[in-house]
């Protein structure tokens, strides 16, 4: 039997204690360090940062001699880190990719997206989504990524799971499907990871 919600669980309190703003930073670190996808020195790209979770622990890797972008369409309180760098941004907008360019002009070592719909309990159309943010993630990952760069995106697993993953195959060398220990139990959202950008 699963064990009922908790919205206050082990990791929440986890998080609240280390000062981290959201559980997700304890996903993405698992992440990170397991597929060994960013180092010292690097830039990182944040899609749906708020409220900065990810970029904490992000701007940690890269270090100060790094650069961490994070956009979202909610501000993202100041980290207090000269090489984070947030802005409001609307993915979907003709600007986006100009905006992320004015953050940083080079390319991105790794694009992450912790982007997730507003659910509204039916499955499939949580899913179809999760989907929707997934692609264009990966679009922006498209257009942002150093070629060898790496993909890490969140994702609501359903029906056309697999058509998404063979997406982003087509696109990097390596695949894999990633759920950190900090999912909570009854959550189908996994990771999706890709390395070895083709371009």
């Amino acid at each position: 039997m699963a064990k009922p919600y908790d919205p206050k669980d082990f990791y929440y309190r986890k998080a609240k204690k280390a000062g981290l703003r959201a559980r997700s930073a304890f996903k993405i670190d698992e992440i990170v360090r397991r597929h060994r996808l960013v180092s010292k020195g690097q830039a990182v790209l944040d899609l749906g940062a708020a409220p900065g979770g990810f970029l904490q622990v992000l701007s940690d890797l890269v270090g100060e001699k790094g650069v961490a972008v994070g956009v979202d369409l909610e501000p993202v309180r100041n980290l207090g880190k000269p090489w984070v760098r947030t802005a409001v941004v609307d993915l979907l907008a003709p600007d986006a990719l100009d905006r992320i360019a004015a953050l940083h002009p080079g390319r991105f070592d790794l694009v992450t997206s912790d982007m997730a719909p507003r659910t509204i309990g039916i499955k499939v159309t949580d899913e179809a989504r999760s989907l929707e943010l997934c692609r264009m993630a990966l679009r922006v990952a498209g257009e942002t990524l150093r070629l060898g760069g790496a993909f890490v995106t969140k994702v609501f697993m359903g029906g056309d799971f697999p058509v998404f993953k063979r997406e982003v195959a087509a696109r990097f060398d390596r695949v894999q499907v990633a759920r950190p220990e900090a999912t909570r139990e009854a959550s189908y959202e996994v990771y999706v990871v890709g390395t070895g950008f083709r371009g």
